[in-house]
């Protein structure tokens, strides 16, 4: 009874002294994966950190940005509208325009031995005409005593006068024309059979040579626009 004693405390001392080294072991020897893991949660809670303040610097960058290319956008759309304006008041015919081109004069025919009646003025026909085949050899601008020529420029009798536009024309008359090419337009007047229709009406037409400035004034009569409307942009009204 006595030897059984004994060996069941030697086994319970055995089990008690393995439990012990564990015990021993895990205290003095922890493992490593819970240590790892906390550690692994700094390092990524940092890397997140900096992310988001590298994430947080580039939204501000590009904010920035976006406000720049507003304010790049504000100021050059102003450029753009002014650039735009000035170019529809030049195709309008409101600015003075210079240029190389042609100076034209007509007169009462100055033959020798010429008899006929005096002429003091030209026709609206031959007017027109004169200014057809300008535009046909390429002029760009014209103007007839110092009116401007456009497209609301009307040219006709009133009450046995010739008008341009507003301006009651009589001999002589200016015509100034400006052309990309006045070397053309001259070569083109100078095969034409203008000036022999000229003649028939007792008139003569002269033509300088080209020249290299040739200055026409704005229009002197602006466009009507009472009947215009301001648009909405595309905006269908509701």
């Amino acid at each position: 009874m006595e030897r059984k004693n004994r060996f069941y405390f030697a086994g319970v001392a055995a089990i008690f002294g393995v439990m012990l080294a564990v015990g021993l072991r895990t205290t003095l020897h922890p493992e490593g994966r819970d240590t790892r893991d906390i550690w692994e949660l700094r390092a990524d809670l940092t890397k997140e950190q900096k992310l988001e303040q590298r994430l947080l610097e580039e939204l501000e960058s590009y904010e920035e940005t976006l406000r720049r290319y507003r304010r790049e956008h504000e100021a050059g759309g102003a450029t753009e509208l002014e650039a735009t304006v000035a170019k529809l008041r030049e195709e309008a015919g409101l600015t003075e325009v210079r240029g190389s081109g042609l100076v034209l004069t007509i007169a009462p025919l100055s033959a020798a031995g010429y008899v006929g009646p005096a002429v003091a003025t030209v026709s609206p026909e031959l007017l027109q005409r004169l200014v057809n085949e300008l535009n046909k050899y390429g002029a760009k601008e014209i103007a007839i005593d110092g009116e401007r020529l456009t497209n609301r420029t009307a040219i006709r009798d009133v009450n046995g006068a010739t008008k341009v536009g507003s301006r009651s024309v009589r001999l002589p008359v200016e015509v100034r024309a400006i052309a990309d090419d006045a070397d053309k337009l001259y070569s083109g007047l100078a095969v034409s059979p203008i000036r022999d229709d000229f003649a028939v009406e007792n008139l003569e037409l002269s033509i300088s040579k080209p020249q290299p400035l040739v200055v026409i004034p704005p229009a002197a009569s602006r466009p009507d626009v009472k009947y215009m409307e301001t648009a909405n942009g595309g905006k269908e009204e509701k």
